[in-house]
């Protein structure tokens, strides 16, 4: 089954693994001509924020997620790195919880894989914090490559 579209969630907390997670994103895309859609999930108040930093006028074309998402600094260097390895993408833009966005994404996209970044984690942090990455890895639509950052 051959590789057309590729997810890449990237959040705020996945500075540290941003070029081992676009590193991947290159590795899978690039051979398969597939697309890199890459997705910031933001909060209600993020993107306000985000709206507000970036001076886009509320209820403007320009204040949607998929725009807001698209002038993103913390996506830039996701976008970069793939439009220098000649890699096909988009950026999307959704509001609400992380997990059931990038799930939901993967749906609407029909997404062939999805990449997800994380850290190593204690079961107990897991039971009390939660944890997007599983809770993506436990309900995705299609297979997920999780690219860890912390310790092996």
């Amino acid at each position: 089954m051959p590789i057309e579209s590729v997810l890449l969630p990237v959040g705020l907390d996945d500075s540290e693994r941003v070029d081992r997670l676009v590193a991947e994103a290159i590795a899978v895309a690039k051979p398969a001509g597939a697309t890199v859609s890459v997705l910031h999930v933001f909060s209600e108040s993020e993107l306000e924020n985000a709206i507000d930093r970036l001076d886009i006028e509320r209820g403007s074309e320009a204040a949607t997620p998929d725009v807001v998402a698209d002038r993103f600094a913390p996506l830039r260097e996701v976008t970069s790195q793939l439009a220098d390895a000649d890699v096909r993408y988009d950026v999307l833009g959704e509001v609400g919880d992380a997990a059931e966005r990038i799930v939901a994404t993967a749906e609407e996209i029909d997404a062939d894989r999805i990449l997800i970044g994380g850290r190593k984690r204690s079961p107990t942090g897991k039971a009390v914090f939660g944890s997007t990455a599983q809770s993506v890895m436990l309900d995705a639509p299609c297979p997920v490559t999780f690219v860890r950052t912390g310790n092996r």
